[in-house]
């Protein structure tokens, strides 16, 4: 099994380390490197010393494309900042690779509809990483939703804030991709799991409205906080979905409430629960704290090749991607318009 990676960082190490538990001495790992950096990361974000990740993987690492090509690689994992998701992501289909593209899909909808052509052409399996659809907390409020456990669905609060200069304690937030413009980064792009979690329990919003910006002082050109309002019609009835979004809070949070005629739902993936709560007061409370965080992760990779091996559509397919960015796009475009955007023309395939 021959696999191309696009990108070395810490995402693309973490589905490297995973195709090494999955594959094992069968696999052969091939990368496109835009730099030269040598770190070697655990799962839990830490630096291996005095490591070079090419040497402890084995892999043969290319600085032109068109070489990495040649060597006609089965799929390609493309993990590079989400400025380049598509340029590469074409790069590789025309090459007949399948993709596991990270997410999102792009940071607009530039050469996208060339990229499905392509896709389409040579009949290869495309999936979108966002992990949180693998989520078991995630998966029960689905569930739980679907069941009418709360009765009627009246509105959604969903959370998500976190320090982004405790994200990676190996690099200067300065130079991330999620703190540039150039490179597609911004909070509503790089912590785009909220929309595309939303979208999978409630379907596209009709109309977005969004305040916020760079409103804190950390040295970005991007917006670091989004309060966003979302009207959904969900069940043949009229849903408002909030979310909020920053890279500013200590300690992180990120959490989801709904409420309904006969009850709400509390979820917290920090603490990996979730609680049900009756109109009477009881409550349901579910513990996932055992749970590991890279099991995702793991899941979403086998999903991926179990689709190429049953040619069957994936848990996020191409359009799901697409419609994920259209919520994000418009949320962009009422931050600096600061009026409604209505999403008339989006994809429901």
């Amino acid at each position: 099994m021959k696999i191309l990676l696009f990108g070395l960082g810490s995402i693309g190490q973490r589905h490297l380390r995973n195709l090494v538990r999955r594959f094992g001495n069968d696999l052969e790992v091939i990368a496109f490197r835009k730099t030269r950096r040598k770190l070697v990361f655990t799962d839990d974000l830490k630096v291996e010393d005095d490591s070079s990740v090419e040497e402890k993987y084995n892999i043969k690492s290319y600085y032109d494309i068109s070489k990495a090509l040649r060597e006609k690689p089965f799929a390609a994992f493309i993990c590079t900042p989400t400025r380049f998701h598509v340029k590469n992501a074409i790069d590789a289909a025309n090459a007949g690779c399948h993709l596991f593209i990270e997410k999102p899909l792009s940071d607009s909808m530039e050469n996208i509809e060339e990229l499905k052509a392509i896709c389409e052409k040579n009949n290869l399996t495309v999936y979108v990483g966002f992990q949180l659809r693998f989520n078991p907390v995630i998966k029960l409020l689905k569930e739980k939703i679907k069941a009418g456990a709360i009765g009627d669905l009246l509105s959604v609060h969903a959370e998500i804030g976190e320090y982004l200069p405790g994200w990676h304690k190996y690099e200067d937030y300065r130079k991330m991709y999620a703190s540039k413009k150039e490179l597609g980064g911004g909070v509503v792009l790089t912590q785009i799991h909220e929309f595309d979690y939303l979208y999978w329990l409630f379907g596209m919003p009709e109309k977005v409205f969004a305040l916020g910006g760079k409103l804190s002082g950390l040295d970005i050109d991007v917006e670091d906080t989004a309060d966003v309002l979302l009207q959904m019609n969900f069940m043949k009835r009229t849903l408002p979905v909030s979310v909020h979004m920053d890279y500013i809070q200590r300690p992180p949070a990120r959490t989801c409430k709904v409420i309904g005629t006969k009850g709400k739902i509390i979820m917290d993936l920090v603490k990996t629960s979730l609680t049900v709560i009756n109109s009477e007061g009881s409550k349901e409370e579910y513990d996932f704290s055992d749970y590991k965080r890279n099991q995702m992760y793991s899941d979403e990779l086998d999903h991926f090749f179990n689709c190429i091996k049953n040619k069957s559509q994936p848990v996020v397919n191409l359009n799901d991607a697409i419609n994920s960015l259209k919520i994000c796009l418009a949320v962009k475009q009422s931050l600096e318009k600061k009026e409604i955007i209505k999403l008339d023309n989006y994809n429901e395939e």
